[in-house]
């Protein structure tokens, strides 16, 4: 029998060799890690869909932000539970509301982590929408000057990045002259691009209780079958000022990660969302896989499609073993 010259194996037989032939290269400080902060001292409420994971205080957030900066993880990102909810979500854009109280604790206590705020009406809302309500739909322009108004304060606030969520038409425009006249042209804006209607979004709506209280999010989140859509979506926000565009989740879309990298060539970020995170930890409690390997392999997927930077859920847990790996 004739072998043939070129064997892939050889390189496939050791982990030395492995790791030297590694194509994707995945880092603690492509990972940023979400953080649900509400108000309180010495808070920690466990969210039952997530393990691992708590609606945290101040206190508590910044001890999470001060481990997650020790592992040498890239960020954080911020969502909060406000004190009470109304129909525009005032707290949402107050200065002295949960997310910039905050982000002035956090970038005190870990000056060289990167601080993320998500801006949007959700969390805020009564009805929970990511926007005010005109009737029973969602007021695409009356909501701009609200999210802008969020972007300033969390941008006064010291927030290393702003990333508007919400997905109304117009928003990375306004946000960026609203930051630009408020004197803050050189925070970067992070714009949820291409951000799908997902089922995999329901332990995130525990977690930050943003769940609508009427219908759904189709109208203004993209349609799951859309990818050109998604490409539409990414030259509008690159347009209107966005410094990096995000896909979200990731795993169902990450031939749309693949090619909005492709295509505009700029940083990319991608969410590995709840219920992707939430599907490991179910299957890994129950002994139907190795949730390590599992996770490490979700992300080292996302990383291989295009994306820069990782939104992820494991970020806590699996930065020590990529350390690990790099040792």
């Amino acid at each position: 029998m004739t072998f043939p010259a070129t064997r892939l194996r050889r390189l496939r037989a050791t982990p030395a060799l492995r790791a030297m032939a590694r194509e994707t290269a995945l880092t603690p400080a492509d990972l940023v890690a979400p953080l649900f902060v509400c108000h309180g001292e010495n808070a920690r409420r466990p969210i039952a869909s997530m393990p691992g994971h708590a609606q945290v205080s101040v206190d508590e957030a910044t001890r999470d932000a001060e481990a997650l900066a020790a592992l040498g993880v890239g960020g954080v990102i911020l969502f909060g539970l406000p004190a009470s909810k109304d129909a525009e979500g005032r707290e949402a854009y107050a200065a002295n509301g949960i997310v910039p109280k905050a982000i002035r604790a956090l970038k005190k206590a870990t000056p060289d982590l990167l601080i993320w705020a998500d801006v949007c009406l959700c969390e805020y809302t009564d009805h929970g929408h990511c926007g005010v309500l005109n009737g029973d739909r969602v007021d695409n322009d009356r909501t701009l000057p609200l999210l802008a108004r969020a972007a300033v304060a969390y941008a006064e606030a010291g927030a290393d990045l702003i990333a508007p969520s919400d997905m109304m038409d117009g928003r990375i425009g306004v946000i960026r002259r609203a930051l630009d006249e408020a004197e803050r042209a050189e925070t970067p804006i992070v714009a949820y691009s291409a951000k799908y209607a997902s089922a995999f979004y329901g332990p995130f709506r525990e977690a930050a209780e943003s769940a609508p209280q009427f219908g759904d999010r189709r109208g203004y989140q993209m349609d799951p079958a859309n990818a050109e859509e998604a490409l539409r979506e990414v030259a509008l926000d690159l347009e209107e000022g966005a410094d990096m565009v995000m896909v979200k989740p990731a795993l169902p879309y990450l031939d749309v990660i693949r090619r909005v990298k492709e295509r505009f060539g700029v940083p990319v970020a991608a969410y590995n969302v709840s219920g992707e995170y939430a599907m490991i930890k179910a299957a890994a409690q129950n002994g139907w896989l190795d949730g390590e390997r599992a996770a490490l392999e979700t992300l080292t997927s996302i990383r291989r499609a295009g994306a820069d930077v990782i939104l992820t859920y494991f970020a806590k847990e699996i930065a020590p073993v990529l350390e690990r790996r790099e040792a």
